[in-house]
């Protein structure tokens, strides 16, 4: 872009320069001579300056400004004297250009000074600004306005220390998520492994020796394991999603029959616990590529926590539709609703809400964790909100995926 503006203003000028010869009433060769010695005067000015430029172009800029300011001066005296040296300029009317010129360089300068002087305060400000944001300091209007190049650059600038600050909070939520995830790791191993130890030992030492008690002890310690094995598959299916290594096997699948199949393999922790169970299909019944096992769990970890939050006598329903050019899916409960606090971190890992919680009853908190991370995988979006007497998880997967 600064090569072509180079040649171009090259170009406009010297076209100008014989626009001014041919105007000045001169015949044709004179005109032509004049244009060649106007030319010659200010091309060997011009080009003395271009490379002091760039041979000054790592000091101050009132150097360089001050050399942009002297060239124009000086190839406008070398081709008046070229003109006066071929008799087109008299010396009397050379002196007053002189004068003139004199005049106009001290103008040149000033303006020059006024320039470098500006350009230094703009780039001081910018310099400023970079330090302060390098310090953790938050951004903070220029005292005057800047050149629209250095406004850009303290733009740029700004932007860059948002992003990182964004990078910096997320860093920390994550940290702080880590931390929670080794402490109810810890709990939810410690807690089961105890129990299963104990129960060992009293079977062991023959403690407790009567069929039914040492039948209920090996039921206990298998229930406990298969929690224990969860938990496992749980950790091993986060660390997949955190490190992106998921290998989605698509196909085409429609959500009523994966519905259908969630209900029918939790309905009976639903009878357990009071909590009826329904599934409404919206026509047309969507269809979406997706992993079958991936998106069934994500269905099965959202009626798992709803159930296990909805208490005695309450309700969960699923529903499935189109909307537009996405497949959605919600589940609905009773629960009572999720605290104001709270509802903003249900998709955090290893969020449980309620720490007093027992490990059986709080699950892992790991599942809504994973659902987000398996629907965002497919190119989904998953949320949640508050309604009358509960609350809605809604899935919204592409259904061009």
């Amino acid at each position: 872009m600064a090569r072509r503006a180079f040649w171009l203003v090259g170009l406009g000028g010297t076209l100008a320069t014989v626009v001014a010869a041919l105007a000045s009433g001169a015949s044709a060769r004179d005109g032509v001579e004049l244009v060649a010695l106007a030319v010659v005067g200010a091309g060997i000015v011009g080009i003395v300056g271009v490379l002091l430029g760039r041979r000054l172009r790592d000091r101050p800029l009132l150097v360089q400004v001050t050399v942009v300011a002297a060239t124009a001066v000086v190839a406008t005296l070398a081709g008046a004297v070229l003109a006066a040296q071929a008799m087109f300029v008299s010396s009397h009317d050379l002196r007053t250009l002189m004068v003139v010129l004199a005049a106009s360089a001290t103008a040149a300068g000033l303006a020059a000074l006024q320039l470098a002087e500006r350009l230094g305060r703009a780039t001081e400000e910018v310099q400023q600004l970079s330090e302060h944001l390098a310090g953790g300091g938050s951004p903070s209007a220029p005292s005057e306005p800047l050149p629209a190049e250095l406004a850009d650059v303290a733009d740029q600038l700004t932007g860059t220390w948002e992003r990182l600050n964004d990078a910096r909070d997320r860093e920390r939520a994550m940290e702080a998520s880590r931390r929670e995830l080794v402490a109810w790791v810890s709990h939810d191993l410690r807690t089961p492994l105890s129990g299963i130890r104990a129960m060992v030992e009293a079977l062991e030492d023959g403690v407790v020796d009567d069929p039914a008690t040492v039948a209920r002890y090996l039921g206990t310690i298998r229930q406990e394991a298969d929690r224990l094995a969860q938990l496992v598959d749980d950790l091993f299916e986060l660390s997949r999603i955190q490190a992106g290594a998921l290998d989605l096997d698509l196909e085409r699948v429609g959500l009523a029959d994966l519905v259908s199949d969630a209900i029918a393999a939790t309905g009976i922790t639903a009878d357990a616990r009071g909590v009826s169970l329904e599934g409404r299909m919206h026509e047309p019944a969507p269809e979406v590529a997706a992993s079958v096992p991936d998106l069934a769990r994500v269905i099965r970890n959202l009626l798992d926590n709803a159930i296990r939050h909805t208490p005695r006598g309450g309700a969960v329903r699923v529903e499935a539709s189109t909307m537009g050019d996405h497949a959605v899916l919600s589940v609905h409960d009773t629960c009572g609703g999720i605290p104001d606090n709270e509802i903003d971190r249900v998709f955090d890992l290893a969020f449980r809400g309620d720490a007093a919680r027992t490990p059986g009853e709080g699950g892992g908190g790991f599942g809504l964790a994973i659902a987000r991370g398996l629907v965002e995988a497919h190119r989904g979006d998953i949320d949640v909100c508050n309604t009358d007497g509960g609350c809605r998880f809604t899935v919204r997967l592409p259904l061009d995926a």
